[in-house]
């Protein structure tokens, strides 16, 4: 056996001089600058711009579009069917599959 052999530390990838920094406590705010945060944030007024639009493709436009009817057309549908129809639809759903998982009668006088 030979009795080189690279000796020290085992060292953390991603991490300089050995040293691991601890991610430090945010701070609370106080009642004060909660309130006046609240109150910046209300006198703000959040418009939906199309600069976010911007930096999407056509293909991920057309996407979104297509999803959004997709979704209304299903709300619709949902919206059409009473409760009533759709516990019938699902009772006659369970009706229709086959009863493999049932426990099968076991007869002791046969």
């Amino acid at each position: 056996m030979s009795d080189s052999f690279a000796g020290g530390k085992l060292k953390l990838k991603g991490v300089k001089d050995g040293k691991v920094n601890k991610k430090k406590k945010k701070k609370r705010l106080t009642e004060e600058a909660a309130k006046a945060t609240l109150e910046e944030e209300k006198h703000t007024v959040v418009v939906d711009t199309p600069a976010s639009d911007t930096r999407k493709t056509k293909a991920e436009i057309a996407f979104k579009k297509a999803q959004e009817k997709r979704e209304g057309d299903k709300i619709l549908k949902k919206a059409q069917v009473s409760h009533k129809e759709r516990v019938e639809q699902f009772n006659e759903h369970l009706d229709s599959l086959i009863e493999h998982f049932d426990i099968p009668k076991v007869s002791w006088t046969k």
